[in-house]
């Protein structure tokens, strides 16, 4: 088994456990993890950044959240440490967990990204929410308990934010969708 897959199979478990635990059974891995992961890839192929990189940074990006360990506002500074043990304990080799730990350190949006690996992955994010639209009403609902007549603000402002915190390169290609989105949903 190599790394990616011990990295996934463990993620997995922990997802699993989140599942059971939390109030709604958000399974982050259907819900939004593999999203990022597939995003990720995309882009990696796009934008010729390190592959293996950008996709252990994508399954290890929320991993502070799905353990639930630390507060939410700071888990990606957790999780980049998260990140660290875990790659770790497979004796992967240090410089590409420090790239993996940077990537997760700045996956709350492409301004923050110093390598193309590091874009990969926050643009990814991003785009998993324009993927999985229904996982950002149960976020309005369920965790942010917004009344249904304030979740069309909300939501525009979650749109907004996500699309000005994507690269100009991302940006641009993902445009039309993003209108898409903002027409059908925000009615705009």
């Amino acid at each position: 088994m190599n790394v990616l897959e011990k990295v996934k199979k463990e993620l997995m478990i922990e997802n699993n456990k989140y599942s059971i635990e939390s109030e709604d059974n958000y399974d982050f891995w259907k819900e939004h993890v593999k999203y990022v992961v597939d995003n990720a890839k995309m882009l990696a192929k796009k934008y010729n950044a390190d592959l293996e990189i950008v996709e252990l940074a994508a399954l290890l990006h929320d991993i502070a959240l799905i353990t639930k360990t630390g507060a939410r506002a700071e888990h990606h500074i957790t999780g980049a440490e998260i990140a660290e043990n875990i790659l770790f304990k497979y004796n992967y080799p240090k410089d590409k967990t420090a790239k993996i730990k940077q990537c997760v350190l700045n996956h709350r949006s492409s301004k923050n990204a110093e390598s193309i690996e590091e874009l990969c992955v926050a643009d990814a994010d991003i785009l998993a929410h324009f993927d999985n639209i229904p996982m950002l009403f149960n976020s309005a609902f369920v965790r942010n308990k917004i009344s249904l007549s304030n979740v069309k603000s909300w939501l525009k402002e979650v749109f907004e934010k996500d699309y000005n915190d994507l690269s100009d390169k991302t940006k641009e290609e993902f445009k039309d969708k993003y209108k898409q989105i903002c027409k059908i949903v925000l009615g705009e």
